[in-house]
């Protein structure tokens, strides 16, 4: 990861602001050189010492400094940036900058700025889900500002919820895919994630233990690195990454006929979605009642996603995945070759899976392809998803040059 560029750090008032120390040291490690702007509600709760420190350069805190060149600290600044970052940005400097409102030296900044914004929001998860702030949030999208987070967790004030300030590194990480080559730039890429549920009764269902997180990351993943993303997803908790078309489904028949709809509009699809190999033949119309006797259910095969999406006509630069628990590379090649994959991702879940797999926030992955094979370690899934975009670019820019 390298960050060759000057950053404006524009630090808002909000207990996420010590995150913004750790974010200057990142920045300048990864070859970024930092300068710091803080808003005064921001000063009570990291000093400006610590921001001078880390980043070499004198703090600016003041709309009007008369020591400055024409005092015009927002004009300068705006010119010497490469990219202006707002983080933490709270709820009240959202709304500020959405609204053109400049009576603080940040707010003015954004107005002043010609280069790209970033906003990486923190605060109270129901401050966030609040309609004014979700609002402002679109407005400032239609500046064409990128909105990074926030994250779902613990928060300071004892609440669990979405509104904690992405980490450092995966600022840092977001900022470097904007200002580095694009691989897959204009490539319009197509992504199933999550489980499937299929219904027995109006209250019962069978699914699996996908959570959707490494779908989810992939998405993300393949934003960053400059593609058109759709997102087909089963049922899952997780929010999706601002700019994907994200398509709802909950059975595997849906799931079905939302992709192959779909698939011959996109030059590349990724199949991660844990789509339900069987379903019942009959859904019962009423709650099925606990009787003292056996019970059994009939089911029939759903269709086989992956297969129908390489078998179309004009199909895309097809990816599958495997989820294993015994036989990996085995199972993994002899699925790439039966289906007539591009490439497959295998992974270990259950007792081989070493705290990676299903409802993970790691994993790791064994890629094949015809005549070619890489190892991923394991990582954290949005580290993975990014190794794994980079090698499907790579694989793809490769057959569509050759």
């Amino acid at each position: 990861m390298a960050i060759n560029k000057h950053i404006l750090l524009a630090v808002s008032g909000g207990i996420a602001a010590y995150k913004s120390a750790e974010l200057v040291r990142l920045l300048r490690k990864n070859g970024a050189e930092v300068r710091v702007v803080m808003t005064q509600a921001a000063t009570q709760f990291v000093s400006t010492l610590t921001f001078q420190a880390l980043s070499g350069h004198a703090v600016h805190t003041d709309l009007l400094n008369a020591e400055a060149e024409h005092a015009m600290d927002h004009i300068s600044l705006a010119r010497w940036a490469d990219a202006l970052l707002i983080a933490p940005a709270s709820a009240n400097t959202i709304a500020k900058c959405s609204q053109g409102l400049a009576d603080d030296l940040l707010s003015t900044l954004y107005l002043a700025a010609t280069c790209p914004v970033y906003v990486a929001p923190a605060m109270n998860q129901a401050m966030w889900h609040h309609s004014a702030t979700q609002e402002n949030i679109a407005k400032l999208k239609t500046h064409g500002v990128i909105v990074i987070g926030p994250e779902p967790g613990e928060q300071a004030c004892g609440e669990t919820g979405l509104g904690r300030m992405s980490e450092p590194a995966a600022i840092c990480e977001q900022i470097s895919a904007s200002t580095s080559p694009q691989p897959l730039q204009g490539v319009s890429v197509l992504i199933s994630a999550g489980p499937t549920r299929e219904p027995l009764d109006p209250v019962r269902y069978i699914t699996n233990r996908s959570s959707g997180k490494m779908g989810y990351a992939l998405a993300n993943a393949a934003l960053q690195a400059g593609a058109n993303v759709t997102l087909i997803s089963g049922p899952v908790s997780l929010p999706a990454p601002a700019g994907v078309d994200l398509v709802k489904v909950d059975t595997a028949a849906q799931m079905y006929q939302a992709i192959i709809s779909r698939a011959e509009a996109h030059a590349i699809y990724i199949g991660t979605a844990a789509v339900a190999d069987y379903t019942p033949i009959e859904v019962q119309p009423e709650k099925i009642k606990k009787h003292d006797h056996e019970t059994s259910i009939l089911l029939k095969k759903t269709e086989d996603i992956l297969a129908a999406v390489a078998k179309l006509p004009q199909r895309p630069f097809t990816v599958g995945f495997a989820a294993e628990t015994e036989n990996l590379a085995a199972n993994a090649v002899g699925k790439l070759t039966n289906k007539n994959l591009d490439m497959i991702a295998a992974n270990w879940v259950g007792h081989n899976a070493q705290n990676g797999g299903f409802d993970s926030e790691v994993n790791a992955l064994q890629l094949f392809w015809k005549n070619g094979q890489k190892n991923l370690a394991l990582a954290d899934k949005r580290l993975l998803a990014k190794q794994l975009i980079d090698v499907i670019a790579e694989r793809f820019n490769e057959k569509n040059t050759t």
